[in-house]
């Protein structure tokens, strides 16, 4: 499934667990964890009701920093960021921007072309691990 440059891939694991998946995964990689923010928490907290949805934020400067090199606004858009969602059929997805479109969103040019791939060739390994999913031939 992908559209207006989100990719959501179906999770084989509640939210939770693939988030911890996901961490896993990408600390093992040698990426930095700099959020996990637990959305449904958070409406609980103001008596709404939300089904299972949880962020992380993650990345390295190396993979981001060229980007922002390129052309700096594309700070907005990192690090990079995975949203775990039920929905309301209690299937569980993981969803993450498209790098290829972050870098048409952003206009980078050659100077990122080498980040944007890798960026790209990273999200379909870790998601993979996350979900349990092969990504391989998407």
């Amino acid at each position: 499934m992908a559209g207006r440059g989100l990719i959501s891939i179906e999770s084989r694991f509640g939210v939770g667990e693939t988030i911890d998946r996901l961490v896993e995964t990408v600390t093992g990689a040698g990426l930095r964890v700099f959020a996990r923010i637990d959305h449904a928490a958070g409406a609980q907290e103001v008596g709404a009701a939300l089904r299972p949805t949880e962020l992380l934020i993650f990345g390295h400067p190396k993979g981001g920093t060229p980007l922002m090199q390129d052309r700096q606004l594309a700070g907005i858009d990192l690090p990079i960021k995975a949203l775990a969602w039920e929905d309301e059929q209690g299937k569980v997805w993981l969803s993450y921007n498209d790098a290829r479109w972050l870098a048409d969103r952003h206009d980078l040019g050659e100077a990122s072309r080498d980040a944007v791939t890798a960026i790209a060739a990273g999200m379909e390994k870790v998601v993979s691990a996350a979900t349990g999913t092969s990504l391989s031939g998407a």
